[in-house]
């Protein structure tokens, strides 16, 4: 089964997430199949929070990867705050 999850990285006291999709059976921070963004939690000033490239979110749900809760609940935050397109 394929997820798309948060990957840890960064150093002790200072996290930042890779949003990967991989395999369920691999480690968190193993091996991924693709990197489609990144969620920095402690992001300062005019720093980036969260990025995710919404159109290889949209493949991978596609084809039948699911997301986990916080990937989930990051997706909903940033859909949220996107200023909507007419």
């Amino acid at each position: 089964m394929v997820v798309i999850r948060l990957s840890r990285g960064g150093a002790k006291s200072r996290p930042f997430y890779n949003i990967v999709v991989a395999d369920k059976r691999n480690r968190r921070d193993g091996r991924f199949i693709e990197r489609i963004g990144f969620y920095n939690p402690l992001a300062r000033g005019g720093e980036e929070t969260l990025r995710i490239a919404t159109d290889r979110l949209n493949y991978w749900s596609g084809v039948g990867a699911t997301p986990s809760e916080t990937v989930a609940r990051l997706v909903k935050q940033n859909q949220a705050s996107a200023p909507a397109t007419a």
